[in-house]
C-alpha cells in the first residue's frame, strides 16, 4: 500500500481516486471522478479529451490533471506490465 492506496492504480476503487486527486491538490476536481465512478481501470483507460470534456471541468485543471497525474500514471502502469 501506497499513501493507503494499492501501488498499482488499476487496483484502485473509487475512493482511491479521489483520494488521490485530493492529495494532490485537487480536491474540487475530485468530486467528479467520483460522481463519475472512476477507479483505478477507468483512470487508466481515460483519453486526454475524456479529461478535458467527459467530467465537466475547467480547462487549466482539467489540463493539469491530464498531463501531470493521468498520463504518467498510464506510463508507469504500462511500463510496469510490459517487462
Amino acid at each position: 500500500m501506497e499513501n493507503g492506496r494499492p501501488p498499482d492504480p488499476a487496483d484502485w476503487a473509487v475512493m482511491d481516486v479521489v483520494d488521490y486527486f485530493r492529495t494532490a491538490g485537487f480536491e474540487e476536481q475530485a468530486r467528479a471522478f467520483q460522481e463519475q465512478e472512476i477507479d483505478g481501470k477507468s483512470l487508466l483507460l481515460m483519453t486526454r479529451n475524456d479529461v478535458l470534456t467527459g467530467l465537466q471541468l475547467k480547462l487549466g485543471p482539467a489540463l493539469k490533471i491530464y498531463e501531470y497525474h493521468v498520463k504518467p500514471l498510464q506510463t508507469k502502469h504500462l511500463k510496469n506490465n510490459s517487462s
